[in-house]
């Protein structure tokens, strides 16, 4: 129940509608049956809910004619405007212990519509009950709708055929509520609620003007009204420069010396059947259209007086009477009154709390927080709808080299800049958001257009005027679309941002979509998900051992451990086969784990046997960036010497390295307190700045296969591979040259100056005896092979 002040006029409406104990009537009995019929169910009803109890004016298939109210299902009902839907009471924890479903008659499921008498009370409802559980959504209910309305009109017909009302027309009435409902509930727009408000009332009491208004009171101060709607009947320049006031800011009164904020005063009905000779008229507001009747009703919510409805020049004049066959629509606007201040009141208070928690400071968009909850729903309503969602990784081309020549006060202005020309090119229901830096993320629903994803690049082109600069930027954008992208919101995030990066190598200023065809599918990796954990508590996962060769020593310097599987059903698979599916999961740690500890038990047995060799391995983006990586590490080197540490060498993607900048530099000087190196892989497939390659302390570079193998034939990647060495040197770092495939190209390698190589020009991958064999038949002079 919403107030007791609201139920005990429910239940005084309720008796002056006379139905309760009352015979069966066939008007009743025929639309129950219809339900019962149509939904094939044991039992339909029509409801009604005394103060203490639940009777049935008509029941079919029910013997008892009432229950307590206390296990009523329809005391639920009454309680919203729409279907009350329960599929399964036995598992709903408000009803799987009723005895109303635990004995007879076992309901299991149950649909009510809320059945309203003629002044806008809901009394009782229509229900369709069964003993075994239902799937229906309220489109499959229209039927019950109908025919709860039906009920209403019959009891409306009743009810104006035995009722007398002096001046207020019931059914009018409760049109004029519905409606005061309606607009509080569905409408933003203050002004338009209460225009509609007092439209019904001067059409209900034949009233030729009118207003409407909120009492507010300042600390400490007496009561004044803000009024929200009044006539708008032009009698003279002044009246309409009153009503215009009302249209900018809304008027204010705070005269309580006059007949208009009396009833502020004394909280009661102030009726004039004569203003001119009334000693109560005082001075009224500077333009208010000449009155000649009048009636002031104030508005309450339980005893608190919050709104004043002024009525005049009805031509038979006012009386008590008249207010008090209004009184259910004044009841309802003063509910409906301070149900909004009460929801403005917190909504501006969580708005502030959530402002400064989930949107950016400088933009005004959601931040990576807020986008994480928006993108998870967004993809719950997609799943509900079949629909699309379309998840577009946004980079600014050249960004930083506007912070460095302009300085940031202009890079600040160009953010939000683009940030207004995003959200002006999108649906209301679209998402944009900052992510950080100059990195920015729109969900688009049920798109997938390519002139779409090119209105966002052009909005990113538009000229930004700041101050005496014309700054003209660019962005890069990568897209997937999801379901074809079957992936949880962080995946779609990552996948979006490789296929950025792919712009990016297009030359920028344009957008890729992410490659699905090379994309594993959901049932792929979900079959590789459900196997691993098995692989390793089985022991199937293995390191094979490629070897590394020192240019500068002519020796063998020791090997990178790759993982393999030796799957028991498709045989040895490579970790192209498993390794992305397991990415962002609880595996990938695990199998990190298992790498490591593989490798420093080698190192171990490496020491032991006076086998100086280093060895190299492989982590995860997930595991080397998850927040229990530097603790795992430690774990798995134990009280190792310092010695075997330093020749333990972990392979990171340079792509890594630009996920999470500060969560790299805090890992890798974690290695380093470990005493352990660090190799950046990959190097030169990723967007490092020259900036980020002098913070990041890693001791190794290696330089990606991509562009060894062909540095020969490829002039580009000759320069490319030129370059990685002499800026390598110059930083003092360790090079190592992966893909070598022929002695022409190693020898251009040892030209440049590379420290190491590894590649199948010496050997590919081998299992641990292979491995330890091939290193005791090593040397340089025939090392091919």
């Amino acid at each position: 129940m919403a107030t007791t002040n609201i139920e005990k006029r429910r239940l005084a409406a309720l008796d002056r509608l006379g139905i309760l104990d009352t015979p069966p009537e066939e008007r009743f009995e025929r639309l129950t049956r219809i339900a019962r019929q149509y939904y094939d169910v044991k039992i339909a009803l029509f409801t009604v809910l005394d103060n203490e109890r639940q009777w049935f004016k008509s029941r079919q298939g029910m013997d008892t004619p009432e229950t307590p109210r206390s296990v009523a299902f329809c005391d639920y009902a009454i309680q919203q405007d729409k279907v009350f839907l329960v599929s399964d009471a036995a598992v709903d924890p408000r009803f799987s212990s009723n005895p109303l479903v635990t004995g007879e008659p076992f309901i299991r499921f149950y649909a009510g519509m809320p059945v309203r008498e003629p002044s806008g009370f809901k009394i009782g409802t229509l229900c369709i009950i069964d003993d075994k559980p239902r799937q229906f959504n309220e489109i499959d209910l229209n039927v019950l709708r109908s025919l709860a309305s039906i009920i209403e009109d019959e009891l409306e017909r009743s009810y104006l055929a035995a009722t007398d009302h002096d001046y207020v027309h019931v059914s009018h009435l409760s049109r004029a509520i519905h409606r005061a409902q309606n607009v509080f509930l569905t409408s933003d727009n203050d002004r338009a609620a209460f225009e509609q408000m007092l439209s019904d009332l001067l059409a209900l009491t034949g009233s030729q003007f009118g207003f409407i208004g909120e009492v507010l009171r300042h600390e400490d101060q007496p009561p004044y009204l803000k009024i929200g709607a009044i006539t708008n009947i032009a009698w003279s320049p002044e009246t309409q420069a009153m009503y215009q006031e009302v249209e900018r800011r809304g008027l204010i009164f705070d005269r309580l010396d006059n007949i208009l904020g009396l009833p502020m005063l004394t909280g009661e009905v102030i009726i004039s059947s004569d203003i001119a000779s009334d000693p109560r008229r005082g001075s009224l507001p500077g333009g208010h259209p000449p009155i000649s009747t009048y009636i002031g009703i104030p508005v309450f919510s339980g005893d608190k007086q919050i709104g004043l409805i002024g009525l005049a020049n009805r031509l038979d004049g006012y009386s008590t009477r008249l207010a008090e066959e209004l009184e259910p629509l004044l009841q309802t606007v003063g509910n409906l009154i301070e149900r909004k201040r009460l929801y403005q009141e917190k909504h501006e208070h969580q708005k502030s709390l959530e402002q400064a928690a989930n949107f950016d400071a400088l933009t005004g968009l959601p931040n990576r927080r807020r986008l994480t909850a928006l993108f998870e729903q967004e993809l719950f309503e997609a799943n509900q709808r079949r629909g699309l969602v379309s998840v577009c990784f946004i980079d600014l081309d050249g960004f930083k080299e506007i912070n460095d020549k302009h300085g940031h006060s202009v890079g600040d202005a160009v953010l939000k800049s683009i940030a207004q020309n995003l959200l002006s090119c999108v649906r209301s229901h679209d998402i944009v958001a900052r992510l950080g830096g100059d990195e920015f993320v729109a969900i688009l629903r049920d798109v997938d257009d390519a002139r779409v994803y090119a209105r966002l690049l052009e909005a990113i082109r538009q000229p930004i005027s700041y101050r005496h600069y014309i700054i003209n930027i660019s962005g890069s954008m990568g897209v997937t679309v999801y379901p074809d992208d079957d992936s949880d919101a962080d995946l779609l995030l990552r996948h979006a941002d490789q296929a950025m990066y792919a712009a990016k190598e297009a030359g920028r200023n344009t957008y890729t979509l992410f490659d699905l065809d090379s994309h594993f599918s959901r049932k792929e990796r979900v079959r590789i998900i459900e196997q691993v954990g098995d692989a390793i508590r089985l022991g199937e996962l293995e390191l094979y051992y490629q070897p590394k060769v020192s240019f500068t020593r002519h020796c063998l310097e020791g090997f990178e451990a790759l993982i393999r599987w030796n799957h028991p059903r498709e045989g040895l698979v490579s970790p192209g086969y498993f390794l992305d599916h397991i990415e962002y999961t609880e595996h990938a740690r695990s199998v990190g784990n298992f790498v490591l500890c593989e490798a420093v038990a080698r190192l171990q047995e490496f020491s032991q046997n006076q086998l100086p060799y280093t060895l190299s391995v492989n982590l995860s983006p997930s595991h080397f960036l998850g927040p229990d990586f530097r603790n795992d590490l430690a774990s798995v080197l134990g009280n190792c010497p310092r010695d075997i540490r330093s020749r333990l060498i972990l392979e990171v993607l340079e792509t890594t390295a630009l996920d999470d900048t500060h969560r790299v530099m805090e890992n890798l000087q974690a290695c380093r307190d470990l005493g352990v190196d660090v190799s950046l892989d990959d190097f030169g497939t990723g967007y490092s700045s020259l900036d980020l390659f002098r913070r990041l302390q890693a001791q190794e570079i290696k330089i990606d296969q991509s562009f060894v193998m062909d540095m020969l034939e490829n002039a580009d990647n000759n320069m490319i591979v030129s370059a990685i060495i002499s800026l390598s040197r110059s930083f003092g770092r360790r090079l190592v040259a992966e893909g070598i495939e022929s002695a022409a190209v190693e020898a251009k390698l040892i030209e440049l100056g590379c420290d190491l190589g590894q590649g199948f020009f010496y050997s590919r991958p081998m299992p641990l005896d292979k491995a330890m064999k091939w290193a005791g038949s090593f040397s340089w002079d025939c090392r091919a092979g």
